[in-house]
């Protein structure tokens, strides 16, 4: 059974609709640990809901930002995480901590990567006029938002869209498409190769 971790500073959503695909049966998985670098993200109280162990790493307590990173590997060393998920973890790993899990760290951007890395990634479409928008699920590199993609999903862009409307819209296409790309690790069918995924049959 594939071990993950979860990475995560905010709501959790994506979290949840990862236990709830775990649940459903639906991803071969379990989640061994949550780490935040944030004590009162609500990540936190939804792992412990679900009895799954929840760490809360200061990255105060740190010198450098290798040390925090090794605070957090540390944790999913003890767990024997295999895969690691950022699930809205706002802050952006270092190639420490990436050539450590290489081609094992996930992560989800509400955008069509390339387009629109960074903050405020739906407000960056709407500003730009896009007609259509949507989420990436990827393997996070050294940059920020880029590394392999290995899922995306649309939402058209409407004339009234707000930024967070459009987020809303946005958020229930990452629900489904992130488990789907656990669930396709963890039965071994993402490749990557020259830089690219692929989805092995």
């Amino acid at each position: 059974m594939l071990k993950i971790g979860v990475l995560a500073s905010g709501r959790g959503t994506n979290l949840q609709s990862i236990i709830d695909g775990i649940k459903a049966g639906e991803i071969p998985a379990e989640i061994e640990v949550v780490i935040s670098d944030k004590e009162t993200a609500k990540a936190l109280e939804r792992a412990a809901k679900y009895d799954i162990d929840n760490q809360y790493v200061n990255p105060q307590d740190y010198n450098t930002t290798e040390e925090f990173e090794q605070g957090m590997i540390d944790i999913l060393e003890q767990h024997n995480v295999q895969l690691v998920i950022m699930a809205g973890f706002m802050r952006l790993l270092t190639p420490y901590f990436v050539k450590k899990y290489k081609d094992s760290v996930m992560n989800i951007h509400p955008s069509l990567l390339p387009a629109f890395k960074g903050l405020h990634a739906q407000k960056q479409a709407l500003d730009y006029g896009v007609k259509v928008a949507g989420c990436t699920v990827h393997f996070a590199d050294e940059g920020m938002d880029t590394g392999p993609i290995i899922l995306q999903a649309t939402v058209p862009v409407k004339e009234d869209d707000t930024e967070e409307t459009l987020a809303n819209r946005i958020l229930q296409k990452e629900h489904k498409i992130y488990p789907k790309a656990i669930r396709l690790y963890a039965e071994d069918k993402l490749e990557v190769k020259n830089g690219k995924v692929i989805i092995k049959e």
